[in-house]
């Protein structure tokens, strides 16, 4: 009986010396980094997307098309009243060279 007790605490001690260690939280380095809402994704990393494919897929987006379908129709809208507006000038510019005509009479 006093060798079943030596030999399971010598296995006790034994298998408990033997365990791997778990290393200190101190020396962790998920302590030493700071914990940010976001994670940075260098140039050279899965995920990373370059300057010219990230302009093709802004500009290939439905929302850019139609911020270009509206300023094209905005400057449409801004030729048009233009256009318009120098119409009303050289009309108003011929009404007054009709009522100047008048005035001068060549008689006199």
């Amino acid at each position: 009986m006093k060798r079943i007790i030596f030999g399971s605490a010598l296995l006790g001690a034994f298998l408990t010396a033997c365990s791997k260690n778990k290393p200190l939280a101190e020396s962790s380095t998920e302590v030493l980094q700071p914990h940010y809402d976001t994670t940075a994704i260098d140039s050279f990393s899965d995920g990373a997307v370059s300057v010219d494919v990230a302009r093709q897929i802004r500009m290939s987006s439905q929302k850019y098309q139609d911020s270009l379908k509206e300023v094209l129709k905005m400057q449409q809208e801004e030729k048009r009243i233009k256009e318009e507006l120098d119409k009303e000038k050289k009309k108003a510019e011929e009404e007054n060279k009709l009522k100047e005509k008048p005035l001068k009479d060549p008689n006199q």
